[in-house]
Order: C-alpha cells, then structure tokens, then sequence
C-alpha cells in the first residue's frame, strides 16, 4: 500500500511539475543544482533550479525564503501559523538567463495541464518581497502585504483576505486576474 500511494504522489508531482513553466513544455523536474551568479552585481543567486514540492509548514517556509526554489508547490491544504515572507531573487527555471520570475502553485494538474485540484494555504500573514512573484490555483487565507513589483494574481487563484500593495508604484506594476474577497489597497 505505501508503494502504491509513493507511486500517486509522485505522479501527481510531475503532472503539477510539467506544467509550471507557462506556455514553455519544457517540464521544471530537472536536477537540481545551486545556480552562480554570472556578475559581480550584489543580487543574490539562484538557490535551486528545481521546483520545491512542500507538504509541511517547516518545509515551505524554507522553500520561499532567499535560499528557497523558483518555484513552490503544495499538493494538499497547508496551515502555517506563523508569517509567511517570500523572499529572494529568481529566474524562471531556475536560469540566470532567465527574467526574474517566482512562483505559488496552489493546484495539482493533470497531462494536458488542466487543473484537478485547488489547494489552501493558510497563514495569517504573507509578505511579498520576490519581484515578479505569480500564485497560482487555490486560495491563500490571510492577508498578503505585497512590497515588491510585478506581482500577479493569476484567474485561478483566490485571497480570501485582504490584498495590502506597499505603494501606489507597486500596486501599479500588479497584474490581478483573481479573486480578493478583502479590500485591495495601499497601506
């Protein structure tokens, strides 16, 4: 039995992991490896290249912090009762090549990259400190302070709280496509 249920897990991880590249097939299941960074700026590199898979709060917290992956995704409902900072610089895939891009998935998916499963993640609060950060499916429960620019909403994803953006400039580079069931404004 526990091969059996190995085996869904690990299933549903790849369907949730071939498609969270956006519109590029190349799936984001690839080793990892901590990525260098190619310039002497001060920007933080890469940690991971890979996605994180988290199913516990200890797990998550370190998967979104500046040491964390590119992308997060859950593949349940998850409580963390305590803040939630998503935090550091990333590239879409892992690439340093890549635009600077992080990522929520709240959702398992199946072949074809149709959702199947929406999930929670609930904490009373989540700070935004990733630029370009995009959540994705389900539902964040609590307050989301948002300080860094190009935050994205996707369609499929809920706040079910209040969205607080740290200026008026950062609210204007957001893109939300989802659900706030709070209010949505400037603090």
């Amino acid at each position: 039995m526990k091969f059996v249920k190995g085996l869904l897990v690990a299933g549903i991880a790849a369907a949730v992991l071939s498609g969270c590249g956006g519109n590029n097939e190349e799936a984001a299941t690839s080793t990892a490896s901590p990525a260098t960074s190619q310039t002497s700026a001060p920007e933080k590199p890469d940690a991971e290249a890979a996605a994180s898979i988290v199913n516990v709060a200890d797990a998550f917290q370190k998967a979104v912090s500046p040491e964390g992956t590119w992308i997060i995704a859950i593949l349940n409902d998850l409580t963390i009762d305590q803040e939630v900072i998503v935090d550091g610089v990333f590239h879409d895939k892992g690439a340093q090549d890549g635009d600077i891009y992080r990522k929520i998935a709240l959702y398992a998916q199946d072949a074809d990259h149709k959702i199947t499963a929406n999930y929670t993640l609930t904490a009373p609060k989540v700070t935004v400190k990733s630029e370009n950060l995009r959540v994705q499916g389900g539902t964040i429960k609590g307050d989301v302070y948002v300080e860094a620019n190009g935050f994205n909403l996707h369609e499929t994803a809920t706040v079910d709280g209040n969205l607080y953006f740290a200026s008026d400039a950062v609210k204007a580079t957001a893109k939300i496509d989802g659900k706030v069931t709070g209010k949505t404004e400037v603090q």
